[in-house]
């Protein structure tokens, strides 16, 4: 593959603690079952292909060998901290990782899509494991158009169609890693006071009429535990965003 993430090409690229240690495969039924229990805070896992990659409510993730950044991370946060909180962080890590790398704008669609003019270009997922969390990042990279799924809820994006010219995706990742684990130390310290700036700075659905469930509303931007707040008084703690007209 021209843009490998074996560890020989992502490794000497990290300067943090998140990525040690580095689990590669170049093909693995999901990045979220390569990490165990044993392993330290801070450990990824990454592969080059899914066979059964998942995203939230059991949807799959899936893409062509060699085109995604397809990363799982183990951390093991404190109990007076939210951990549902965690994919909002991911979220703003993953956009300003984007934007060093390619120069994108990203939009976060809550709780957890990231978008280029409003397609979905990534997803991420929190699981909680033993006392830890596992944290799934897919972005869609170097897909062409041609390759992009074409049964998704919302409009797909790769970051090479937006770009124009294909990204190197081991410097995409390093960068993702390095900005994960300023703000999970940031939200370690603040929660989610911490990400919220940027957070309300990048909300796609803000001032959007939509459906949650049985709720309605306009958008009117996130509160202080990351849920979503409607113009009617709803605070939403999670649920599947319908866009209305």
């Amino acid at each position: 593959m021209p843009d490998s993430l074996a560890p020989a090409a992502v490794e000497p690229l990290l300067a943090g603690r998140f990525g040690r240690p580095y689990l590669y495969r170049t093909r693995c039924t999901s990045t979220q079952e390569l990490l165990g229990a044993d392993l330290p805070e801070g450990a990824a896992a990454v592969c080059e292909e899914q066979t059964a990659g998942r995203g939230r409510l059991g949807r799959t993730w899936s893409a062509p060998a060699g085109t995604s950044l397809l990363c799982s991370l183990l951390l093991r946060p404190p109990p007076e901290r939210r951990a549902p909180e965690l994919a909002l962080v991911a979220g703003v890590a993953a956009a300003e990782a984007i934007e060093q790398t390619a120069g994108l704008a990203v939009s976060i669609k809550w709780p957890n899509d990231l978008l280029l003019d409003g397609r979905k270009a990534g997803g991420i997922l929190a699981e909680a494991r033993d006392g830890a969390v596992v944290l799934g990042i897919g972005l869609n990279v170097n897909q062409t158009a041609e390759e992009l799924p074409t049964d998704t809820r919302l409009p797909p994006a790769s970051l090479r169609v937006a770009l124009g010219s294909e990204l190197d995706r081991p410097a995409l990742l390093a960068s993702l890693l390095a900005r994960l684990e300023a703000h999970y130390d940031a939200w370690l310290g603040l929660g989610l006071a911490a990400a919220l700036p940027e957070l309300e700075r990048r909300d796609f659905l803000r001032g959007r009429r939509v459906r949650v469930g049985g709720a309605t509303g306009v958008a009117a931007g996130l509160d202080a535990l990351g849920r979503l707040l409607l113009d009617t008084g709803d605070a939403l703690e999670s649920g599947e965003v319908e866009l209305e007209p």
